[in-house]
This record gives C-alpha cells, sequence and structure tokens, in this order.
C-alpha cells in the first residue's frame, strides 16, 4: 500500500472512535496520504468518550491536514476524482441504512456517494448495536453492492447487546489491502 489517496471517514458511535483513531494511526505509518472525514455529528458532539475539539486536533495532526465535516466541501471528492479508496469506520447503523437507501445528507454520506461514482472500493467497518436487528436488512444490501467491503465483524457483546455486532478495527489496513485489489478480506464475520 504506497502512493495512494486514502479518505478516513469517522460517524458517530462514539463509544469506538479512540478504536477508530489508533488504526488511522497504523495507516499513516504507510506511505500514503490520508484525507479525514467526519459526520457533522462525530465532529461537534462531546461526549463522555472525548471533547470534539480535541478529537478533531488529534485527528487532523495524525493526517496533517483539515477535516471534511460538510457536505460542500465533501462534494469534489467525486469531480475531483480525489481518493483511491474510502473507509469509514466506525460505520453506524444509522449511515449504512442511508447508504444502502441511498440517502445523501451529511459529510460521510455525501464523501461515499462522490467516491463511489468514481467505481472505486469503499470499506466499511461496522459499529452498531442493532446490526442482527434493524440494520441487518440494509448491512446485506451493502454486502451485495459493488465495490463495497467490510473490514471483518463480531457480535461484541451477545449476552447484554444480542443484536450488536462492531468491527475489527486493527483488521482495517489489511482490509484496505484487499479492497484495493477487488478483494473482500475474509471471513468477514468472525
Amino acid at each position: 500500500m504506497q502512493n495512494i489517496t486514502l479518505g478516513y471517514a469517522i460517524t458517530g458511535s462514539f463509544c469506538t472512535i479512540r478504536e477508530s483513531i489508533n488504526a488511522l494511526k497504523a495507516l499513516s505509518e504507510y506511505d500514503i496520504k490520508i484525507i479525514p472525514i467526519m459526520s457533522e455529528t462525530a465532529y461537534s458532539t462531546d461526549t463522555r468518550f472525548g471533547k470534539a475539539e480535541d478529537i478533531i486536533k488529534e485527528i487532523e495532526g495524525i493526517c496533517k491536514r483539515d477535516i471534511i465535516h460538510s457536505i460542500a466541501s465533501a462534494e469534489p471528492i467525486g469531480p475531483k476524482n480525489l481518493l483511491d479508496i474510502l473507509v469509514v469506520a466506525p460505520a453506524t447503523g444509522n449511515t449504512l441504512a442511508k447508504n444502502a437507501l441511498g440517502i445523501t445528507d451529511s459529510a460521510v454520506t455525501m464523501a461515499i456517494k462522490a467516491h463511489l461514482r468514481n467505481n472505486k472500493p469503499v470499506v466499511f467497518g461496522v459499529a452498531t448495536n442493532d446490526a442482527l436487528g434493524a440494520s441487518a436488512k440494509n448491512i446485506g444490501l451493502l454486502h451485495n453492492t459493488k465495490n463495497i467491503f467490510f473490514v471483518p465483524y463480531r457480535q461484541d457483546d451477545p449476552v447484554n447487546k444480542n443484536n450488536s455486532m462492531i468491527c475489527d478495527f486493527s483488521l482495517i489496513p489489511q482490509t484496505v489491502e484487499e479492497a484495493l485489489k477487488g478483494k473482500q478480506l475474509q471471513p468477514i464475520i468472525v
């Protein structure tokens, strides 16, 4: 994985943003350019998992560029062909549903739509409490969509949150490498 431009999008699964940032750090060790993207909610919301300002500063420090965080700033990704691959991690059930249904109403959903018009890969890192519930049909639709790949994922707490699934954030670099070859890293569900 060298000399590529990778978009890295973060959505509002706040409890997994730290794991996502760790994966972003791992990707930053490759000889690649990383363009950070955040949903408006993730970009502006303070939670018990961290202050938005601190998270923004850390991500911009890793990527050495400003975060794309509006629909207008994400739209040029497509026409300017800015990315070779786009990672969305964490990808919430909300973001997955919007993509399965073609809804474009955030910086991240616009980045995905804009990027897919160039027939290049998008990698989703699932993190949702309803992956085996309301989001299951949307995840299924995306599994059958051209240029969509998934970071392997699993149930994170089958006893207490039986519909919840989370990706293995440590497998993001491997998933990206395979997706750039047009292949899905296996097994998908671990």
